[in-house]
């Protein structure tokens, strides 16, 4: 996936360059900015902190307008607010964490993780995918697709916001979790364990994400409304969070999962979802 999304960003600096270079420029300059502050607030691992500076660039790229250029009106305000909301997160009662052997490692997250976490949605804002989706027929009017779809994307990016927000604050002051699919009392940090407070906490990590994106985006709605992107991206990320503990407590319980991977899908699935959202949408607004 990451070759892929590398390869994209190629493509589109190279576009860029040739159209409007200052777009380049600037994104190509501040992903790495945004890389080299994460590795030294040991938030990730040099690998990691690139992947994250390419998967930011391509998030960029997709979703720039030139005339004029605004950095924090592309997809780069949503991905700081996950990076933000994560940091804070991963620093609340890092003692407590620690002494129940729960806390992130020290290093940072690595490249496995954040390519897991943010990969889908750089996938899915890719031009080439957007433009396959635009025409496949899922929606009732192809000249609908492009502003819309970045919902998705938004919303994959909410997913990874609430999942990270309400691991680490369920586990600090949510108490004794339950298992999402018996709830019965278990002990943090074990896969698909759910608290109110966490859960609460992750429901408002993917709203603020939600928000963050809808707000940036505004300048390309082409159709529909800020409200009506917020609204399928948070209840993406929303969804992608109950699903994301649902597969904690079954798939990755059973070892047939890693996190790395039970992350990637439940980002797919709040992506996933909000397309389905704005295909019944469509439809409605149609008859």
């Amino acid at each position: 996936m990451l070759p892929f999304v590398a390869a994209d960003v190629v493509l589109q600096s190279h576009w860029w360059a040739a159209n409007a270079a200052p777009v380049a420029i600037w994104t190509l300059g501040l992903s790495l900015i945004f890389g080299l502050v994460a590795w030294k607030l040991r938030t990730a691992t040099p690998w990691a902190a690139a992947s994250g500076a390419v998967i930011a660039a391509n998030l960029m790229l997709s979703t720039a307008v030139a005339a004029p250029f605004r950095p924090w009106q592309t997809a780069l305000t949503p991905v700081f607010a996950v990076f933000l909301l994560s940091f804070v997160a991963t620093r609340l009662g890092r003692e407590r964490k620690e002494r129940l052997g729960i806390a992130e490692r020290r290093g940072g997250r690595t490249a496995a993780q954040v390519a897991a976490n943010l990969g889908f949605a750089a996938l899915i804002a890719c031009p080439m995918v957007q433009i396959w989706l635009s025409n496949s027929g899922f929606f009732l009017h192809n000249g609908i697709a492009m502003a819309p779809l970045f919902a998705p994307v938004i919303a994959a990016l909410a997913e990874a916001a609430a999942d990270t927000v309400s691991s680490e604050v369920g586990q600090v002051f949510g108490g004794t979790p339950r298992l999402i699919t018996t709830l019965r009392e278990v002990e943090p940090g074990v896969d698909g364990a759910i608290s109110p407070i966490g859960t609460l906490a992750g429901i408002a990590a993917a709203c603020i994400t939600a928000l963050a994106g809808a707000v940036a985006l505004h300048r390309i709605l082409l159709f529909g409304s800020r409200w009506e992107i917020f609204w399928l991206a948070a209840a993406g990320g929303i969804f992608g969070l109950f699903f994301d503990s649902l597969l904690g407590a079954t798939l990755e319980r059973r070892g047939w999962l890693n996190n790395d991977a039970v992350n990637f899908l439940s980002t797919a699935s709040a992506s996933a979802f909000a397309l389905g959202l704005l295909a019944l949408l469509s439809r409605a607004a149609a008859l």
